[in-house]
């Protein structure tokens, strides 16, 4: 049986995917200089917030995901960040390879708001093995890749910030119901407003709200849909 273990060296937000992506750089060794044909793994990457501390700010942003700093001795529970597969060429002894991992800025997914709400230091993240592993010397063998092998990582917040200022720069993200979003393309083109800003910009002078917003200031859910409701009445 072939022992592996795996170890995270670093990461990097990719520059040209098409959407937000990191790429974790990956180390792994298989005992007794093994020869391994090909590993097909399954990694699990999950966020560990109790292996870190919170300014006053970072709590405040995190009090929807863990309430009250108060409750954070029972609520602050790992959180699932991603799960991707990946497939690992031959090799004998030890390797790398990347672990390329497809991010989002949808602030409703709990990995988000927690990485949204962190200004600087760390992600204590936790990576999870698991698989196939076809190894040997005079042919092949079949082993599986124990369930408990796991690597830690600490990621740096300025790699997250880094991504996603790479393809939302200065910018937010909202959800809204599709009736909604119909009622707000319909608005769009009617008044041939040339983008969305422009758009909920119209809505927020009409209802005599933008003297309250900074030149690029964030538009609330709940506001934007009552102003969209109440200009398609």
């Amino acid at each position: 049986m072939t022992d592996f273990t795996f170890a995270c060296t670093g990461v990097r937000a990719d520059p040209y995917a098409a959407g937000p992506t990191l790429v974790f750089r990956l180390r792994i060794t298989a005992s007794g200089q093994a020869r391994v044909h090909a590993l097909a793994l399954r990694c699990q990457i999950r966020i560990e917030p109790a292996r870190r501390g919170y300014e006053t700010a970072e709590a405040e942003g995190l009090m929807d995901l863990f309430g009250e700093r108060s409750r954070w001795g029972s609520t602050l529970q790992p959180v699932q960040f991603a799960q991707v597969p990946v497939m690992v060429p031959a090799f004998t002894g030890e390797t790398e390879t990347d672990i390329v991992v497809p991010c989002t800025y949808d602030l409703e997914i709990a990995a988000t708001r927690y990485m949204n709400a962190l200004t600087d230091g760390e992600v204590p993240l936790l990576m999870l093995f698991s698989g196939t592993a076809f190894t040997g010397s005079g042919g092949f063998r079949v082993e599986p890749v124990p369930w408990d092998l796991e690597a830690p990582f600490r990621m740096p917040v300025a790699v997250w910030q880094e991504m996603v200022d790479q393809h939302f720069p200065g910018c937010g993200w909202i959800r809204l119901p599709r009736d909604t979003m119909d009622a707000l393309l319909e608005f769009r083109s009617r008044h041939a407003l040339p983008s969305w800003e422009a758009t909920a910009r119209a809505l927020l002078d009409a209802a005599g709200t933008t003297a309250l917003l900074p030149p690029h200031g964030r538009l609330a859910d709940a506001g934007l849909t009552g102003l969209a409701e109440r200009t398609t009445q």
